[in-house]
């Protein structure tokens, strides 16, 4: 009977833990990225009463003869399945879709979860808002912005920076470039002063017509020289001096320019402005820049490109940005020039105060194609040069802004191309996008499925800001939980390996989700009806062996 009531007993013991393990699912069925536990069972240690014997050639052999002395628990293991994962709204909560655990700190040691609703502390960290253990980085990803400091694991999330601006340095162009396209008519190459002038007194403005009579300082002291630089329609360098003083009047630089420009160009004033209409239709290199040695009169930095003159024109604008963040529209066009397959993209006007744009700076000259299948040859001057354009600006004149335009790959389609679109066809070359900025501050942020926090700036602007750690282990199963939904690594784990989404094995990383918990309410449901029953059968065992006790001490009686 002894044996019965222990291996009872041990029944009892056995489907009460299975009770537990049940019960502490059930409570947990709302905790986020909970594991749920499942109880395994084994036999204990039998006791042998006879033991099994081999046959002979006149008798058989013998089983052995055992008796069990009941069950004991063998392990209580998790259930490392995935969880559901729900939208949440909140972008700083993070959801692991496949292997990988979020990493944090608690100033001791690391600890390790699946539980992502994180949160900003008061000094910017990403937190876990329940304990106050610091989420941690991998990699460098926003060092180089200064968002994160080297040398700190923990994630800062900067909504307190400003982004400062950035000058545009680069841009790049794509589309078709018509062979064979035609204006209506071929356009003439028209100039026009950047400023316009008033009458009287020394400084420009935009303002009302000056009569062509008019001096440029009424009364005043001005004494220096005008030069005049550009080139022709075909390119030729021009250049010249007009000396200029009180008396000297617009009429006067208006003479000197047709003298400069005679057979190729016509000069005039309209409405303030020095304009400069070439003398024939077509193709056109025609440019004009002026400036004067005595500061008391202001000349134009450079002359806009009202009309560009051509047979096929395609127009472009972008929007760039100084060194300062000011923005600036930055018109140009693409001409077909008179040689096949070879075009010019010039700058025709630059918005806001320019100081200087001269002819060589604003033009990009030669950029060639193919003849027989209309890719991107590089520049006549030279395949692999640079394409790029320089501008100055007042409050940097020491430092001109150059930007690199990309073309495209040479013998390749991803830039520029020029198929035949026919006479009547178009062109459709665009500036895709700049790289320049104006400053701003950091309006909201996204996790993507790298776990790579992007900081979207009020600026438009988009940066990384820095990518949370995940770790992987070997055996997860072997982990050792330490309450809120943290563990530590055990003998069995392995060591964790540092990496973050998609990457070396780890899953998908959800931002605004959560991972819920994987307990399946049903099945623990079933877990207690068979703890239950389990449990009544072994009580029953006890009660029978304790009766049969009762009968055999009632035989002396």
């Amino acid at each position: 009977m002894s044996f019965a009531l222990s291996a009872g007993v041990t029944g009892l013991q056995a489907h009460q833990k299975m009770l537990d393990v049940a019960g502490n699912n059930l409570a947990n069925t709302n905790t986020t990225a909970f594991k749920s536990q499942r109880i395994i069972f084994s036999e204990l240690l039998s006791q042998t009463i006879k033991r099994a014997s081999q046959p002979t050639n006149t008798i058989g052999g013998t089983n052995p003869q055992q008796m069990g002395s009941g069950v004991g628990i063998a392990g209580i293991t998790p259930n490392m399945a995935q969880g559901n994962i729900v939208n949440t709204g909140n972008p700083l909560d993070l959801a692991m879709e496949g292997e990988g655990y979020f990493v944090l700190s608690d100033g001791s040691q690391l600890v390790y979860s699946r539980a992502g609703a994180f949160a900003v502390d008061a000094n910017s960290r990403l937190v876990d808002p329940a304990t106050g253990y610091l989420v941690q980085r991998f990699g460098t990803e926003g060092e180089a912005d200064g968002f994160q400091v080297g040398g700190d694991s923990s994630i800062h999330v900067p909504y307190d920076a400003t982004l400062p601006a950035s000058a545009t340095s680069s841009m790049r162009v794509q589309g078709n470039l018509s062979p064979d396209a035609m204006l209506d008519a071929p356009q003439t190459q028209v100039l026009q002063s950047c400023i316009a002038y008033t009458v009287g007194g020394t400084s420009p403005s935009l303002s009302t017509e000056l009569d062509a009579v008019d001096q440029f300082a009424s009364g005043g002291t001005l004494s220096g020289t005008i030069t005049i630089t550009g080139q022709k329609k075909n390119g030729t360098p021009v250049s010249d001096t007009l000396a200029v003083d009180e008396t000297t009047t617009f009429q006067n630089v208006i003479d000197k320019l047709n003298t400069v420009f005679s057979g190729e160009a016509t000069a005039s004033l309209a409405e303030g402005r020095i304009v400069l209409t070439g003398a024939s239709s077509g193709y056109s290199q025609l440019d004009l820049r002026m400036s004067c040695d005595d500061t008391d009169l202001t000349m134009p930095g450079y002359f806009k490109i009202a009309t560009v003159g051509g047979e096929e024109v395609q127009e472009v604008n972008v929007t760039v940005y100084d060194s300062r963040g000011g923005s600036h529209v930055l018109a140009g066009a693409f001409v077909r020039t008179d040689t096949p397959s070879l075009w010019d993209m010039v700058i025709t006007s630059v918005s806001g105060d320019v100081h200087e744009l001269t002819s060589n700076n604003r033009r990009i000259s030669g950029i060639r194609f193919s003849s027989t299948d209309g890719s991107y040859k590089g520049l006549d001057t030279g395949i692999g040069d640079t394409a790029k354009f320089t501008v100055t600006f007042p409050h940097d004149t020491a430092n001109p802004q150059t930007v690199v335009v990309d073309l495209g790959t040479i013998n390749k389609f991803d830039g520029l191309t020029q198929f035949a679109t026919g006479r009547t066809g178009t062109s459709t070359a665009v500036i895709r996008e700049q790289n320049g900025y104006e400053s701003g501050a950091l309006s909201s942020v996204s996790v993507n499925n790298e776990g790579v926090l992007i900081g979207a700036f009020s600026n438009g602007v988009k940066k990384t800001l820095a990518a949370v750690q995940i770790a992987l282990f070997q055996n997860t199963s072997g982990l050792e939980s330490i309450g809120n939904g943290f563990f530590v690594p055990s003998a069995n784990s392995g060591i964790a390996v540092a990496t973050k989404g998609l990457s070396s094995g780890a899953g998908y990383i959800h931002g605004g989700a959560l991972e819920k918990s994987n307990t399946d309410v049903a099945s623990e449901f079933v877990s207690m009806i068979q703890a239950q029953n389990g449990f009544q059968a072994n009580a029953r065992t006890i009660r029978v062996a304790n009766d049969i006790l009762r009968e055999l001490t009632n035989l002396i009686r």
